[in-house]
């Protein structure tokens, strides 16, 4: 098995708990740098990472023979940090959202040919083995003919230092954070069907409270300037007539953080109950469901820890390196989220301003 270098660009709390630790203790990646401005977190991670280079700088890693850089920096940073990785000829692990516009997709999809580097995303909800239990029962569902999905968080807005509440920082709140996820389960669901109808509301009734934090994050608050939404809700239609109904809460009134997957087919409808990512305050074991004629029968679902979608994605990693086709597959697959997150925040200002 080749053993690829990597370095880990953004030491923010996701660089530090999802990605340092697990691509460490993976026997396919060596850790050879980490990059962050902050001298304060470069200095706190030296004392806990052990061996590895400590830079401020992406422009540093020039000369280390880097395989692939894992960047997990602020939604507004992706872009320039991956484009300039890839036309160095760095492949790109890149966290979501891959970028926040559809210039911007253009502008990866040339550099990635330009650097014969590959573009890769993070997709982790893809990874989760009950949404992998959920994808396989795609073919017993017959024709798709219409998509639930949800993440409901009672409290989770994140602060990230304040940029993730702050739209020039980061694109949008919970439609480009927790939506893009929901989005990301839909694909495989979908299939080859193309979405070209897209409609949506926003609100914002607790973006603002600092009650309403993500505590898993350690973070301080959620400040009292934010100008994003903390819930999104989006209805979409496919050129076969599939129809899409999406919802994202960073906060809710609800007492705990769940994720609801529906799929319903001309066969049968499929549900998965379960709550993605790290919150303390979520639903116990994940239950998923098959209703055929009247009858619902409850399917078996493997019991894995939190977070093991990331060590599974981790695992995925060296083949789509080594595999010339990955190249432009996520860039096409980010493209359709961007474009329907895009056509979501498009019909809302439309309605400002009418």
């Amino acid at each position: 098995m080749k053993t690829y270098r990597v370095a880990v660009v953004g030491l923010g709390w996701a660089g530090r708990s999802i990605w340092l630790p697990r691509l460490q203790a993976h026997p396919a990646f060596d850790v050879v740098a980490a990059v962050d401005p902050e001298a304060v977190i470069r200095s706190t991670v030296g004392r806990e990472a052990g061996n590895l280079k400590l830079l401020s700088s992406v422009d540093e890693l020039k000369g280390l023979s880097v395989d692939l850089a894992v960047v997990a920096v602020p939604n507004h940073l992706h872009h320039d940090v991956a484009k300039g990785l890839l036309l160095d000829g760095i492949s790109v692990f890149l966290e979501k959202p891959v970028c926040l516009s559809s210039a911007e997709v253009d502008s990866l999809a040339a550099a990635e040919r330009a650097g014969r580097a590959t573009l890769l995303a993070g997709s982790a909800a893809n990874f989760r083995a009950d949404v992998l239990a959920l994808h396989d029962l795609r073919k017993e569902l017959g024709h798709i003919r219409h998509l639930e999905l949800t993440w409901i968080r009672a409290r989770g807005v994140p602060s990230g230092d304040g940029w993730f509440t702050d739209r020039r920082y980061s694109g949008g709140g919970a439609l480009v954070d927790l939506g893009w996820h929901l989005l990301d389960v839909a694909g495989p669901l979908l299939g080859d069907a193309e979405i070209d109808q897209v409609i949506g509301s926003v609100s914002a009734d607790f973006v603002n409270d600092s009650s309403r934090g993500a505590v898993w994050r350690h973070d301080a608050g959620t400040g009292a300037h934010g100008d994003v939404e903390d819930t999104a809700n989006a209805f979409l239609v496919t050129d076969n007539g599939t129809s899409v109904l999406v919802r994202a809460s960073w906060a809710s009134h609800e007492q705990r953080d769940v994720t609801t997957v529906t799929v319903h087919g001309s066969e049968g409808t499929a549900r998965l109950r379960c709550t993605f990512g790290f919150s303390p305050n979520r639903e116990g074991a994940a239950v998923l469901s098959l209703t055929c004629d009247g009858e619902t029968v409850a399917l078996p679902v493997p019991e894995e820890p939190i977070g093991s979608e990331y060590d599974r994605q981790l695992n995925e990693l060296p083949g789509l390196l080594a595999d010339p086709a990955s190249q432009g597959r996520a860039i096409e697959d980010a493209r359709k989220t961007v474009r329907v997150i895009e056509g979501v925040y498009g019909s809302v200002n439309r309605r400002r301003t009418a």
